[in-house]
C-alpha cells in the first residue's frame, strides 16, 4: 500500500550540504505497523514530509496506493491520514465542526461524514466533545480529536509523528489502542518515534534509520539476529558507538 523507492533530500546548512535522507527505501503492506525509528535528527519527519508532498524529494519517490506523490499529490493525500505531536485543533470550531470540515475537504458525503464523525467519536470516547469548541479542550482531549479527524475521510495509509509525545500514561493507551484499531481495520501504518520503548509494543516490523540511511529493518527476530542485540535501545547505542568510534 505504501512504498518507498530511494528517497534522497539534501539541506545546506552553514554553507555545507546535509543529507537529511540518504537512499532510503521500505514498503508497508495493508494490516502492518511500520516503525521508523531514530533519535533526534534522523530524517523520519523529513521522509514524512516527502511521502506527504510537503516537501520535494531530490530523487526517488513515494508511491501510495499505486500512486507517486510527485505526480499527483491531490490524490496521494487523499489516501493518506496524518496525525502528529502537534494538535493543530481550530479552536473557535466546535469538534463536529472541524471533523465535518475536514470530511468536506476530502469531499467525503455530508452523510457519510456525519455518520463517521459519531462511530469514530465513539470509538474513540470523544461523542461527549462534539457540541464543545475544541479551544477549551485538556492537552489529552486533542489528541483524541485529532486522531479521529486523521480518520475521517478513511485513508488506507497513516502516518503518525510521534503521537505519543506530551501524552500522559492514560494518553500513551489510547495511542495503542488506535493503532491496534487501523491494523484491524487493515490500514497501512507508519509510526515515527525516538520512544523505542513504545515502539517494541506497537510495530510488527522496524526500519532503524541514522543520518537518514536505513540501518536494519525487519521484525524484533529479525533485528536481534541482525545485531545480536535483545532490545532497540542497545541497537541504536551501537550505531552511535559505532559512529563515534
Amino acid at each position: 500500500m505504501l512504498s518507498v523507492h530511494s528517497l534522497v533530500k539534501t539541506f545546506s546548512v552553514d554553507g555545507s550540504e546535509l543529507r537529511a535522507v540518504d537512499d532510503l527505501s521500505f514498503d508497508v503492506p495493508c494490516k502492518e505497523v511500520y516503525g521508523l525509528l531514530g533519535p533526534n535528527g534522523a530524517g523520519k519527519t523529513t521522509t514524512l514530509r516527502m511521502i506527504l508532498g510537503l516537501l520535494d524529494a531530490d530523487a526517488g519517490y513515494a508511491e501510495v496506493d499505486g500512486i507517486q506523490t510527485a505526480e499527483d499529490p491531490i490524490a496521494v493525500k487523499s489516501r493518506l491520514g496524518f496525525v502528529s505531536a502537534s494538535d493543530g485543533v481550530y479552536p473557535w470550531l466546535s469538534v463536529r465542526e472541524m471533523l465535518l470540515y475536514f470530511a468536506d475537504l476530502y469531499a467525503v458525503d455530508p452523510h457519510v461524514a456525519a455518520e463517521r464523525a459519531e462511530h469514530l467519536s465513539k470509538m474513540m470516547g470523544i461523542e461527549k466533545l462534539l457540541e464543545r469548541r475544541a479551544g477549551s479542550l485538556s492537552t489529552g482531549q486533542r489528541q483524541r480529536v485529532t486522531l479521529v479527524r486523521g480518520l475521517i475521510h478513511d485513508p488506507p495509509v497513516m502516518l503518525l509523528d510521534e503521537p505519543t509525545r506530551g501524552l500522559d500514561v492514560v494518553g500513551v493507551q489510547t495511542i495503542f489502542e488506535y493503532i491496534e484499531h487501523l491494523r484491524d481495520a487493515g490500514k497501512s501504518v507508519v509510526v515515527c518515534t525516538h520512544r523505542l520503548d513504545e515502539a517494541e509494543r506497537l510495530c510488527d516490523r522496524f526500519g532503524l534509520l541514522h543520518h537518514g540511511r536505513l540501518q536494519n529493518e525487519g521484525s524484533m527476530d529479525e533485528l536481534r539476529e541482525q545485531t545480536h542485540r535483545e532490545h532497540l535501545v542497545d541497537m541504536f547505542v551501537d550505531l552511535m558507538k559505532t559512529e563515534a568510534a
